[in-house]
């Protein structure tokens, strides 16, 4: 089993904060406990990182005793060569094949500086060999080391089963969760976002803390829309960006009645963000996606926004920079598209059911149909007139498992707070427009109460993976944010 990201479609840009996860790890070790132990478990943990694609740093075994550690200057060894790795570090697998050393564990994690999340890993007895030449303890050191991390404030996390075999299923899953728990702090802590425009005047839900934010290690860069459409008026059709960019455009979407000129129009609008996301450093966007996009230039953003979130790079509409941080972290947890929805209706008299909509900039990969359909945006063609309005990606989310998550910043309290749950996309008939599918969540009216009673925003981001643990876990654990779990 790999935990590979897969190759983002389609984006100039490439997602840099889903790069492969570092650990660092840390042998355990105690003296009057088996030193074969020790060697074996190293190069056993070494073999299972190796064959779940995760990059680990181990000290050598020339540096310190079978290059695990116990005494405070194995410790400070080990500190100086995590600190010298830092900038890679994402993360620490504390693993015990024998009792350990708690002291020099907790140590080497104060000493090398690193604010990263740390796994804690207990190798299991064997019932046949607990003799003298062959017995770990590890089920006991486990606790030992963790009560000295609890005494040294360094948060951690745990294996679902107290000791594991590294070689298990079980302990796959679980390095699974954490690697997602990392890749969701380390974005989460240097993540840079773009609001393309103001929020639309009607739309005071989607207001947001840009200090709170910034406090929290996440940066927002904004761009007037007039700004960007200057930079579109430089764009010659012929420029070679933007045929380029159209040719990406009409192999994403079925284009056939879509006009010329909307698509030349997009095709620069996709050019003009591509750039500006590089310039910029950019791994997500809010765009302001109505109406002066309509009124001044003529197109809705949607199908770019969409081909932004395909590839990986979170776009949400309506200039919600909040719903593009939990578009972005479930992004970061799962390694697939994520989509920026409305809870928007009931669905008949079942409780536990809705409909989720958007009119709509959803990425491909989430619908039925494997290339959708490229139209006008009906509800403010009603405003604007239809030729205004062509680039809505229309189609049907497919039956499958997902992750809800909702980011917001309470002003008034000082602090960044989120709901989080899981249910699934069914198959129940609907009849609409839009992206759009219906939703079964467990115990939904309950959901439904807590977000209007919290004065949560209508717009939630999902993901069609489960990974409602792990980002829970990176949540609250590591960032310290408020986060209800809906279970």
């Amino acid at each position: 089993m790999t935990f590979a990201i897969p190759e983002a479609q389609p984006t100039s840009a490439q997602p840099r904060l889903l790069r492969p996860i570092t650990l660092g790890v840390i042998v355990g070790n105690r003296g009057f406990f088996p030193k074969h132990l020790v060697t074996t478990g190293r190069r056993i943990i070494q073999d299972v990182l190796a064959k779940a694609g995760i990059r680990a740093l181990f000290v050598d075994e020339t540096v310190t005793a079978y290059g695990a550690v116990e005494s405070l200057k194995e410790a400070q060894l080990h500190a100086e060569f995590f600190r010298h790795h830092a900038d890679e570090i994402d993360g620490l697998l504390v693993t015990l094949p024998n009792f350990g050393d708690e002291r020099a564990i907790a140590n080497t994690i104060r000493m090398s500086g690193l604010n990263v999340p740390v796994l804690i890993h207990a190798f299991p007895d064997d019932a046949q060999k607990m003799g003298l030449a062959d017995r770990r303890d590890s089920f006991c050191g486990k606790m030992s080391a963790c009560n000295n991390l609890r005494q040294y404030n360094i948060p951690y996390s745990l294996t679902t089963l107290h000791t594991v075999d590294p070689e298990s299923e079980s302990f796959m899953n679980d390095l699974k969760h954490f690697v997602a728990v990392c890749r969701v702090v380390r974005g989460m802590r240097r993540s840079r976002l773009g609001a393309l425009g103001a929020r639309p005047q009607a739309f005071n839900t989607v207001r947001f803390s840009e200090k709170l934010l910034e406090h929290a290690g996440i940066s927002v860069e904004t761009l007037d829309l007039s700004e960007a459409f200057g930079r579109i008026n430089r764009l010659a059709d012929d420029d070679a960006k933007v045929i380029a960019k159209r040719g990406v455009i009409e192999k994403y979407a079925r284009t056939a009645n879509v006009p010329d000129e909307s698509l030349n129009k997009m095709s620069k609008l996709g050019v003009v963000l591509d750039d500006w996301m590089e310039e910029s450093a950019l791994d997500a966007t809010a765009i302001q996606c109505w109406t002066s996009m309509q009124e001044f230039f003529g197109v809705v953003p949607c199908t770019i926004m969409s081909m932004a979130s395909n590839g990986l790079m979170p776009s949400a509409c309506e200039t919600d920079i909040a719903g593009t941080v939990a578009m972005l972290a479930l992004t970061l947890a799962s390694g697939k598209p994520s989509a920026l929805v409305d809870w928007n209706n009931n669905y008949g008299d079942d409780p536990d059911k809705g409909v989720v909509f958007h009119c709509s900039n959803l990425p491909k990969d989430i619908f039925i149909d494997e290339i959708p359909v490229m139209q006008y945006q009906e509800i403010i063609a009603g405003t604007v007139g239809i030729p205004s309005t062509y680039g809505t990606i229309y189609g049907r989310v497919r039956e499958n498992p997902f992750t809800y998550l909702r980011v917001s910043t309470d002003d008034i309290a000082g602090k960044i707070k989120a709901y989080i749950g899981e249910g699934a996309f069914t198959n129940d008939p609907v009849d609409t427009f839009g992206g759009y599918g219906v939703v079964q969540v467990p115990r939904f009216q309950e959901l439904l109460h807590y977000i209007c009673e919290e004065g949560y925003e209508h717009h939630v981001s999902v993901n069609q993976t489960r990974v409602a643990a792990s980002i829970y876990e990176a949540l609250t654990k590591y960032l310290g944010w408020q986060t209800y779990y809906h279970r």
